[in-house]
């Protein structure tokens, strides 16, 4: 067993490090469309401004997502307060943490794990087109009449920098609730055939009823830290008293930056990022260390199979996953692919994509192969599933 597990960390190094070195060096000279940018940021547009800053900044680290949605799947009864002391204990980057507070946004990172991962390739590199994307789309959807203030929300419509930008806030700072829309409709007719909108139905949603509602209320406590700076050049920020009350153990008095530590050895899409952030070697033995003892995690949730079922696959016989290649909601995880309008084909608009859905694939079998040697090897220490 000891064996298997040496060869079963091999085999993770090798698929974190080199396969997605050789993808990052095709891209490194291409940047993401702008209909591309917005087809990544059409779920999560309509959110308020905090939560998007903080899945903006998590979504950097896909590997840390992976960990944190099956923690909360496996702990679906910690919350509030309790659940606020029990991320002290992770080590996870604390824009990850905070979506702990939100099972059904960080099951969707999860769930399509490859368009969360290109959505944080994009902040990366392209900060300024993401944050204008988003804006892009608020105002197609206020256009449209389908963006307004309510119980749930404030909308504000102000000037930033010589810019009109649309802010959007929970109506009581305390308690978020997060839209659920069909992107095709909520923005008015989608002007990009070849990039369908991602969308995600959480469970019990009627997508076929209405296509704008909203989940129940989140009482966020200090879980919502975030913010964005919509004029000039486009950025996120942290309210660092509410961020670190919520993150104690690691004070935070600066603005935010990503963190390489958190990436976990992932690679970086384009040689630009990579050499911005890239540790090299050094990032090897941090991926590791990631999922040394992390069995215990995902153990009842890949014993059950996972939630990594495919349906279908994409035209062409293109063999990777696509946006379209899960169908969820059979077990409760929720309904998460891209919209795509009525006889449209789909030729290019997702080239590349995969590469997050490999990432959590091989995190997967290294969990699973660690969990079925748990009973024969020394007890975990780095373990935060267990249900209470």
């Amino acid at each position: 067993m000891h064996s298997l597990s040496r060869f079963v960390a091999a085999f993770l190094m090798v698929a974190l490090t080199v396969l997605p070195c050789a993808r990052a060096q095709e891209g490194s000279a291409t940047q993401f469309k702008k209909e591309e940018i917005e087809q990544l940021v059409a779920p999560i547009a309509l959110y308020p401004d905090a939560l998007v800053a903080q899945i903006l900044m998590a979504s950097t680290y896909p590997l840390e997502i992976v960990s944190a949605a099956r923690w909360s799947k496996a702990n679906p009864s910690v919350k509030d307060k309790a659940l606020e002391d029990e991320m002290q204990k992770q080590t996870w980057d604390p824009s990850v943490k905070s979506l702990t507070a939100f099972p059904s946004v960080l099951a969707m990172l999860n769930d399509k794990l490859d368009m969360t991962q290109k959505l944080g390739d994009a902040f990366l590199a392209q900060q300024k087109d993401v944050m204008a994307a988003i804006q892009i789309l608020r105002a197609k959807a206020d256009k449209a009449g389908n963006l307004k203030s309510g119980k749930e929300q404030k909308i504000t419509t102000t000037q930033q920098d010589g810019q009109t930008v649309i802010v959007i806030e929970p109506t009581n700072p305390q308690v978020v609730y997060v839209p659920t829309y069909n992107p095709t409709v909520v923005y008015g007719p989608w002007p990009y055939t070849a990039y369908p909108p991602y969308y995600y139905y959480p469970p019990g949603y009627s997508a076929g009823s209405v296509f704008f509602a909203f989940t129940f209320g989140v009482a966020v406590g200090n879980a919502m830290w975030g913010g964005c700076n919509w004029g000039g050049g486009g950025n996120v920020y942290i309210n660092h008293n509410t961020y670190n009350n919520f993150n104690k153990t690691n004070i935070n008095t600066g603005d935010w930056n990503h963190k390489p530590e958190h990436r976990k050895g992932v690679q970086y899409r384009d040689q630009a990022t990579q050499q911005k952030f890239g540790k090299g070697p050094a990032q090897g033995a941090d991926s590791r260390e990631a999922f040394r003892g992390r069995a215990e995690q995902g153990r009842q949730e890949i014993a059950r199979g996972g939630a990594d079922n495919l349906k279908g696959r994409p035209a062409g016989g293109d063999a990777r996953p696509s946006a379209g290649s899960l169908d969820l909601s059979s077990k409760g995880a929720g309904d998460f692919s891209v919209q795509r309008p009525s006889g449209s084909r789909d030729t290019g608009a997702f080239d590349g994509i995969g590469q997050g859905g490999h990432t959590r694939d091989v995190s997967n079998r290294g969990a699973a192969s660690r969990a079925s040697a748990a009973g024969h090897s020394r007890p975990s220490g780095g373990g935060g599933g267990r249900r209470r």
